[in-house]
């Protein structure tokens, strides 16, 4: 029998925005080519413990044909002669359809699944019970967008006791219209951490990336530039990195400016103009890395400048 991803995971749409999506993480490598399924014209399927992966696909398709998630989790393991090893979440882009799981009997303890609303968590081979709870409550109190949420889900679930085999990878795919790559499909975030000590912090850092890489942002009504401390941090940084050869000072002028445009172009900003770059960091230098148990607790200078600029966009909400 091939080996059964020891995994936790969770499903869930945002009704305001049409964006479905997976968050998991599993002592398995490459968990996000076997658990998530999305699409933003039917729904989410995770599928774990003994995967079937032929459930995202068929489930996808159940979805788009009309059936709520629990109709379509009747059917895939009805046919399913494995079903007993199964686990399976299911929500669908219809608000009014509840989300819905399948745990089977053979899946290895703790194995379990809350719902909620527009979500649905899961896990096998778990420490304990709490890691579904705490789950489902993070999700429910965490303020931002779906990936914020899904993530801070993720950190909880092992933070409660998670996998009781460890940490491995994780990923987070989220489908959303017309949100991929100039709009051409539907794959607004696709993030995986394959093999990792720390699997869902590493996960998070690449997501800010990706966020402030390829992810739009409406525009701000004003914006701020860097003076004082937050300009001597940033100068700072961007000499470390080679980009500024200055001497750090309160005032953020032309060269450290140009620097700030290199640093722009070196690493694919183009999202943003500078003033809502400079900006972003006046509002997040103070703040990034300032997390001491967190990925940027010992954070090298571009990693800190990223974490800034996501940090100050943070404020705008996404287009």
């Amino acid at each position: 029998m091939p080996p059964r991803p020891s995994t936790f995971s969770i499903a869930a749409r945002d009704p305001e925005t049409d964006a479905v999506g997976v968050a998991v993480q599993s002592k398995f490598v490459g968990v996000g080519a076997v658990v998530p399924f999305v699409s933003a014209d039917a729904g989410a399927v995770a599928t774990q413990s003994f995967a079937n992966v032929a459930y995202g696909p068929h489930g996808l398709d159940l979805l788009r044909e009309g059936h709520d998630p629990a109709a379509a989790i009747d059917r895939l393991t009805a046919a399913d002669e494995e079903a007993p090893s199964r686990q399976v979440g299911v929500v669908g882009v219809d608000p009014d359809d509840d989300p819905a799981a399948f745990t089977g009997d053979e899946c290895h303890d703790h194995a379990g699944d809350r719902q909620g609303d527009h979500y649905t968590v899961q896990g096998n081979i778990l420490e304990n019970a709490d890691t579904l709870d705490a789950m489902a409550e993070t999700f429910e109190e965490t303020d931002g967008g779906l990936p914020e949420r899904l993530i801070a889900a993720l950190h909880a679930g092992n933070e409660a006791g998670g996998d009781r085999r460890g940490e491995q990878s994780a990923a987070l795919y989220v489908a959303k219209p017309e949100g991929g790559y100039d709009g051409r499909n539907d794959r607004w975030i696709d993030v995986r951490v394959d093999d990792h000590e720390r699997p869902i912090d590493e996960l998070e850092r690449v997501f800010k990336i990706y966020d402030v890489t390829l992810l739009e942002r409406e525009a701000p009504e004003e914006t701020r530039e860097l003076t004082g401390e937050a300009a001597v941090a940033v100068e700072s940084a961007l000499a470390d990195l080679g980009f500024y050869d200055g001497e750090p000072t309160g005032e953020f002028g032309g060269d450290a400016r140009d620097a700030l445009e290199s640093f722009r172009g070196m690493n694919n900003f183009e999202n943003h103009s500078l003033a809502v770059l400079e900006d972003a960091l006046a509002r997040g230098i103070g703040e990034a890395g300032s997390d001491a148990d967190g990925p940027e607790s010992d954070a090298d200078p571009e990693t800190r400048l990223v974490d800034a600029i996501w940090r100050g966009l943070s404020r705008l909400d996404r287009a």
